[in-house]
């Protein structure tokens, strides 16, 4: 869909789109306001709960060749990575609480538990992916360079490979983002832009692998002593899990039927109303319990993060109400549903783009389903 088509197929017209970016500016403003003490002990409770839930796996994980202890050790110790990476670590290093001005909770001092380097995931997500969301070419989130996420990128037949891809990349998420911010693309053409600026973060991705591999494969392991090896197979679950959960997750939040990718042409003259309105489009929401939200980084509400990605994650469920009730005045889509509903219908998509012609036909399905057909180019012109 074109960013200049989102007027005409909303039935909105320039000023109302502009009106939208008043009203969306106005949310954006109000919870500024209103943020506070609620919202720093928030941050600081969960990041008290998740370290003391890390040191509880860590000490069962003493235990760990008694299988109900290894178990245990590894469940813990796989919740006390999710919540790092997802509630803790991506929301702080959006600067969601950079305005308590504490050196210790704070976008430009957090480095997470993750083999990607804090530095570049702020400048490949923070940057690339919130400023040109699902733009292909300039979104790196939009098929992480590997795989077809839209039916009229060309089509070699390297994409049969794509479902294998896709779960390879499942499996080993936090080392497929940890290239985000390298111009790999580059590298296989023999074009890099900067081989200088490659080879220091090159160097940088490898000291944060080394650290990562050093603390859960070599440190930790054997703290344990004898159960040094059964603790390495706990860490290596633990980190396996929060990769397949991390994916599953982000996926659901840009993949799903209802979201849609857009072209770099599709951008020009793009205004701050049409710029709120491509991340109401190009993601989707979805449903749970308070807990399955904190556990997705409340990622669940994926629609209201990415119009506001430096609000406090604890403020999307209000937030959630009133977008909600702007897109129903607007006539505008929300796009949400179950989480499994919403997680299959990704990888169906994704299963479906690795053939030639079924991506083609379902995005046009797609469309017509949410009555954005689009108008002959004459028309749209007149």
């Amino acid at each position: 869909m074109a960013i200049s088509d989102v007027k005409e197929f909303a039935h909105l017209t320039e000023a109302d789109v502009e009106a939208i970016g008043h009203e969306l500016d106005a949310i954006r403003a109000d919870v500024e306001e209103r943020r506070g003490q609620h919202d720093a002990d928030y941050i600081r409770t969960m990041i008290t709960w998740q370290r003391r839930l890390n040191v509880a796996a860590r000490v069962t994980l003493f235990g760990s060749r008694i299988p109900p202890l290894w178990l245990a050790g590894t469940a813990m110790l796989s919740v006390a990575k999710i919540l790092e990476n997802m509630e803790i670590g991506h929301n702080v290093m959006h600067g969601q609480w950079d305005w308590m001005n504490d050196p210790e909770i704070h976008s430009s001092t957090w480095e997470w538990d993750n083999v990607c380097p804090a530095e570049q995931w702020r400048h490949s997500h923070n940057y690339l992916h919130h400023t040109y969301t699902n733009v292909i070419g300039k979104d790196k989130d939009v098929g992480y360079e590997i795989l077809r996420v839209r039916a009229d990128q060309p089509w070699p037949p390297a994409y049969l490979g794509q479902p294998f891809w896709n779960v390879l990349l499942m499996l080993l998420f936090e080392h497929g983002v940890s290239l985000h911010d390298l111009d790999v693309d580059g590298l296989l053409k023999m074009q890099l832009e900067d081989p200088e600026e490659f080879r220091r973060k090159l160097l940088d991705v490898g000291r944060k692998h080394a650290r990562q591999m050093r603390k859960d494969f070599l440190l930790f392991p054997l703290l344990t002593g004898p159960a040094a090896v059964s603790t390495l197979t706990a860490n290596a679950t633990a980190n396996v899990v929060r990769n397949i959960w991390s994916y599953a997750i982000i996926f659901c939040g840009h993949f799903p039927d209802g979201a849609e990718v857009f072209t770099e042409e599709e951008l020009e003259g793009e205004t701050r109303g049409e710029w709120y309105l491509r991340q109401l489009l190009g993601s989707a929401n979805f449903t749970g319990n308070r807990l399955m939200h904190v556990m997705s980084g409340s990622l669940g509400y994926q629609i209201e993060h990415h119009l506001f990605p430096d609000l406090p994650s604890n403020r999307y469920p209000e937030i959630a109400v009133k977008i909600r009730a702007l897109c129903e005045k607007n006539d505008l889509p929300y796009t949400t549903g179950p989480f499994p509903r919403q997680f299959w219908q990704a990888t169906r998509s994704i299963w479906r783009l690795s053939l030639p012609a079924r991506g083609i036909r379902e995005s046009e399905h797609r469309r017509e389903r949410r009555g954005l057909r689009r108008r002959p180019a004459a028309a749209r012109a007149a």
